[in-house]
C-alpha cells in the first residue's frame, strides 16, 4: 500500500534524523546502553526481592554502579595521570636516559633477532618515537571528536557521566518495557527474532565480562608483579597492561616483556627470569584459564576475529570501540549463521 510505503520511509528518515542528534552523545549513551545490557539480571533480581519497586530498586543500581566502578576508575585515572606527569619530568630531566636503556636492552637480544630489528629500522629508538608518534598522532586526529565527545575538560566528563547515569535509571527501570516495544515493531519471525536478540544481550555481557574482566586481573596481576620488583609508575603499567590485554596473541606481553629484557640489560638476573616465568606462567595463563570460564565456548570467537573487529572498532568508535568491534563482529556471525539455518525455498 502506498500510505504503508510512505509511513515506512518517513520512519527512516525520521529515525536517521534521531540517531544524527544523538550522535554527539554517542559515549554516553552506549555506555548507558551497555551497562543496563549487562546488568540487566541483576536489576532484575533486584526489583524482585523489593517488590516490584522499580524506581527504588533502579536507583540502587545506579548508586552501586556510581560508587564501585565508576569512582575508583576515576581515581585509578587521577593516578595514572600523577604518575605518567612524573615518568615525563623524570624523562625530561634526564633521570631516565631512554636512549640508554634501548641502547642496553637491544644488546640484550640475540644477533637474529637484533639483525632483524635494525632491517626494520627498530633499532634505532628516536625513528621508533617518531614513528609511533606519527601513527598516535593520525589515529587521535582522526578520532578524537568521538573519543572526546563530552570529554575535553572536568566538567564535560561530569556532564557524560550524568547523562549515563541518567539513561541508566530508565534503561534498569522500563528496560522490560522497551524491549517489548522493539520486538513488536521488527517485523521478523518471533522466534528467529529471539534467537537474534539472546545472541546479542549474550555477546555484550561475555563480551564486557571475558574482555575488560580478564584485562584488569591482567593488568591488576602485572601492576603487583611491577609493584613487588619496584618498577617505577606501577599504577601506569598496570592501565597500560589492561587495556593491551584485549588485544589477543601479545597483550599486556607487550609491556612486560620489555621490563623483562631491561633487568636482563641490566644484570639483574633473578628480577629478569622471575618476571618472565610470572608473565609467562602468571599473567598470560590467566586469558586461557579465566576467559572460557567467564565467557563459555558458545560466544568465544577466534583470536582473529578479536583482534581485527577490536582494532577496526576502536579505529572507528574510539575507545568504546573495544566494545563494539567484536559485539558487531559477533552480531554478523550470528546473523549470517542464523540466515544460512534458515529453510530456503
Amino acid at each position: 500500500m502506498p500510505q504503508y510505503k510512505t509511513l515506512i520511509a518517513l520512519i527512516a528518515v525520521v529515525s536517521l534524523g534521531f540517531a544524527w542528534v544523538l550522535w554527539p552523545l554517542f559515549s554516553p549513551v552506549f555506555w548507558a546502553v551497555t551497562t543496563a545490557i549487562v546488568f540487566d539480571p541483576m536489576a532484575r533480581r533486584l526489583k524482585e526481592r523489593m517488590g516490584g519497586r522499580r524506581n527504588l530498586a533502579a536507583l540502587i543500581m545506579v548508586v552501586g554502579i556510581l560508587l564501585v566502578i565508576i569512582i575508583p576508575l576515576l581515581l585509578i585515572v587521577a593516578a595514572v595521570v600523577r604518575e605518567a606527569s612524573g615518568l615525563i619530568a623524570a624523562v625530561q630531566s634526564g633521570e631516565i636516559n631512554l636512549h640508554l636503556m634501548f641502547a642496553q636492552m637491544l644488546d640484550t637480544l640475540p644477533a637474529g633477532i637484533k639483525a632483524l630489528m635494525v632491517r626494520l629500522g627498530l633499532s634505532d629508538l628516536a625513528g621508533v618515537q617518531d614513528s609511533l608518534s606519527a601513527v598516535v598522532s593520525d589515529w587521535v586526529g582522526a578520532n578524537a571528536p568521538t573519543m572526546l565527545s563530552f570529554g575535553q575538560t572536568a566538567v564535560g566528563v561530569f556532564v557524560g557521566l550524568c547523562i549515563m547515569l541518567y539513561l541508566t535509571f530508565f534503561l534498569f527501570r522500563d528496560g522490560e518495557a522497551l524491549l517489548g516495544q522493539i520486538k513488536a515493531a521488527i517485523p521478523m519471525e518471533r522466534g528467529v527474532l529471539e534467537a537474534l536478540l539472546d545472541t546479542f544481550t549474550l555477546v555484550v555481557r561475555a563480551t564486557v565480562r571475558g574482555d575488560i574482566l580478564v584485562a584488569l586481573l591482567q593488568g591488576s596481576l602485572g601492576g603487583l608483579g611491577f609493584w613487588v620488583l619496584g618498577v617505577h609508575a606501577a599504577i601506569l603499567w598496570m592501565v597500560l597492561m589492561s587495556f593491551l590485554s584485549l588485544f589477543p596473541v601479545f597483550g599486556a606481553a607487550l609491556v612486560w616483556f620489555p621490563v623483562a629484557l631491561y633487568f636482563l640489560s641490566q644484570g639483574m638476573i633473578w628480577q629478569g627470569v622471575g618476571l618472565v616465568l610470572y608473565g609467562a606462567l602468571v599473567i598470560s595463563l590467566v586469558d586461557n584459564i579465566v576467559r572460557p570460564w567467564l565467557v563459555g565456548a558458545a560466544t568465544r570467537m577466534p583470536d582473529y576475529v578479536v583482534l581485527i573487529s577490536t582494532l577496526g572498532g576502536i579505529a572507528t568508535f574510539g575507545m568504546q570501540g573495544f566494545i563494539t568491534g567484536p559485539v558487531v563482529a559477533a552480531m554478523f556471525i550470528a546473523v549470517w549463521t542464523t540466515f544460512l539455518a534458515l529453510p530456503k525455498g
